[in-house]
C-alpha cells in the first residue's frame, strides 16, 4: 500500500469558460467541484491504476466535512480547528489560471496528532508520498519529520514540494520531485543540473525534475537519466505533475528500474492532460503512451 499525505487539502473548483478575459465578466460554461490538494490527486490516480492507497490529511470546518464526505479513496483524517481552503482553476482558450488560498493555521498539538496517525498508517504500508504545499504557518521541518517517521517504519518516501519544504525533505533523505521552476527557486541555482546536485549533496536519495514539455529527468550520484515528454498532447495540464508523481511512486514502490519509473511518470502525466480536472487520467491513452504510441 502507498500512503499519500496531503498537508493542505482543498475543495478544487474548476470553471470552464469560453474566453478568459481578466478585468471583464467571464461567463462560466461548466463548474466542477471535487476534493483536491496534490496528495489527494496522487491518491486518486493510484486508485485508478488499482494500486492500494490511503490518503492522510487534516480536515476542519464546513469545507473539511464536505471533503470527508466527497473523498472517493480510502483515507484517515486528523481533525483540526481551522477551515480547509478552496482553490479555483479557470480553463478556457489559454493556459489555465489557478487561484490558491493559503489554507488554515494548524496547531502544534494538531500536527503531533497528525504524525501519530501517519505512523499508524505506515505500519502496513510500503511507500509514502508527501505532496503539495504546507498550510500557513507550518514549519518545513514537518516534512522532514514525516520522512523520519517513514524511515523508522522501513518505508521509502517521495516528496513533491517546493521552497524550504523541498530542502528539508532532501536533508531528511527522501526522493524529491520538484519541477524545474521549483528546483531553481528553492536552491537559487543557476541551472537544473546545479540545483539537482545541491539536493543530492543535502542528502536526497534521488532528485527527479519535471521539465514540462521537455520531459522528466532523474539525478542520481551515479548519473542522470532522462525521458522525453509525450509529443502532441494538448489539454488541461493542471494535474499532470500529480499524475507523474503517482506513476513514479507506483514504479519505485514495486522496485522497477528507474528509467521505467520515469517512462511511467511521463506517460501518466500526458494522460492527465487529456482529462478536464486534476486527479484523473485517460487510462487507454496512458497505456498507448507507455507502449510508445503517439498522442
Amino acid at each position: 500500500m502507498i500512503v499519500a499525505v496531503t498537508p493542505n487539502p482543498a475543495i478544487d473548483v474548476t470553471y470552464r469558460v469560453g474566453t478568459h478575459t481578466p478585468g471583464d465578466t467571464n461567463r462560466v460554461l461548466e463548474v466542477r467541484r471535487r476534493p483536491g490538494g496534490k496528495g489527494v490527486n496522487v491518491a486518486r490516480v493510484l486508485a485508478a491504476l488499482d494500486v492500494p492507497v490511503k490518503a492522510v490529511l487534516p480536515l476542519g470546518g464546513d469545507a473539511g466535512r464536505w471533503l470527508g464526505s466527497a473523498l472517493d479513496v480510502p483515507f484517515d483524517a486528523v481533525p483540526i480547528s481551522g477551515e480547509n481552503r478552496t482553490t479555483v482553476t479557470v480553463t478556457g482558450d489559454g493556459h489555465p489560471t489557478v487561484y490558491t488560498e493559503p489554507g488554515p493555521e494548524v496547531s502544534e498539538v494538531e500536527w503531533t496528532a497528525f504524525g501519530r496517525c501517519l505512523a499508524a498508517c505506515l505500519s502496513d504500508a510500503g511507500f509514502l508520498v508527501v505532496s503539495g504545499s504546507l498550510p500557513r504557518g507550518a514549519s518545513p521541518d514537518l516534512v522532514a519529520e514525516w520522512v523520519r517517521i517513514a524511515r523508522k517504519a522501513g518505508v521509502r518516501t517521495l516528496v513533491d514540494a517546493s521552497g524550504p519544504a523541498l530542502l528539508a525533505a532532501a536533508r531528511a533523505g527522501a526522493v524529491v520531485k520538484p519541477n524545474r521552476a521549483e528546483l531553481l527557486d528553492a536552491t537559487s541555482a543557476a541551472d537544473e543540473a546545479s540545483g539537482a546536485g545541491m539536493l543530492l549533496r543535502l542528502g536526497a536519495e534521488l532528485a527527479v525534475v519535471s521539465r514540462g514539455a521537455d520531459g522528466i529527468a532523474a539525478y542520481t550520484p551515479g548519473g542522470v537519466f532522462t525521458v522525453p515528454a509525450i509529443p502532441g498532447v494538448h489539454g488541461n495540464p493542471t494535474g499532470a505533475g500529480d499524475a507523474a508523481t503517482a506513476g513514479l511512486a507506483a514504479a519505485l514502490a514495486t522496485g522497477r528500474p528507474l528509467i521505467e519509473a520515469l517512462r511511467t511518470a511521463a506517460a501518466l502525466g500526458a494522460a492527465a492532460v487529456l482529462r478536464p480536472v486534476a486527479g484523473e487520467v485517460d487510462l487507454p491513452a496512458y497505456r498507448r503512451f507507455l507502449n510508445g504510441a503517439p498522442a
